[in-house]
């Protein structure tokens, strides 16, 4: 039951900021430039959630091994769980870290930086999305066959 709440927990953590970067989306996408480059440097030192979507993926591939044998539907959401947090990884370093890179981590302005913003932002919107997914999927494995059981009432013989 441990791993399947760190399991949850991680999951749900590394949600929290690609949430916030979806719900700011709508406020963000037309400022001006100075605006946005001013409000991109709040996200300083947000580069060490890179350890908890690590943990993520690590606790729901250990919950997916953990669960192999015994519940199969429980380690299949693990694993879709661990592979859709992956591919947030592949969105950020096709879409999000590039503009992070062109614009030396939103300090210096090139002649594409509204397209950048768009891959930035989209990126991680899209991110949000895929995250919220795997959350689903970690849920979902901790509604293994051994609670149902055991919530489940017992048959009475007649």
């Amino acid at each position: 039951m441990f791993l399947k709440l760190v399991a949850l927990g991680l999951t749900a953590l590394i949600l929290v900021p690609s949430g916030g970067h979806l719900f700011e989306l709508p406020g963000k996408i037309n400022l001006s430039r100075e605006a946005y480059f001013t409000v991109q440097q709040i996200y300083a030192g947000w580069a060490w959630f890179a350890v908890a979507i690590s943990a993520a993926i690590l606790a729901n591939g250990a919950l997916f091994v953990s669960e192999h044998r015994r519940d199969r539907i429980a380690a299949r959401a693990a694993l879709i769980s661990s592979a859709l947090i992956v591919v947030t990884l592949v969105i950020f370093f096709i879409w999000v870290f590039p503009a992070n890179q062109a614009t030396s981590n939103w300090t210096t302005i090139p002649d594409s930086w509204a397209e950048l913003r768009r891959h930035w932002e989209y990126g991680h919107a899209a991110n949000a999305l895929i995250l919220f997914a795997a959350l689903l999927a970690t849920g979902r494995a901790l509604i293994s066959r051994e609670n149902a059981d055991a919530h489940r009432p017992a048959s009475r013989g007649r």
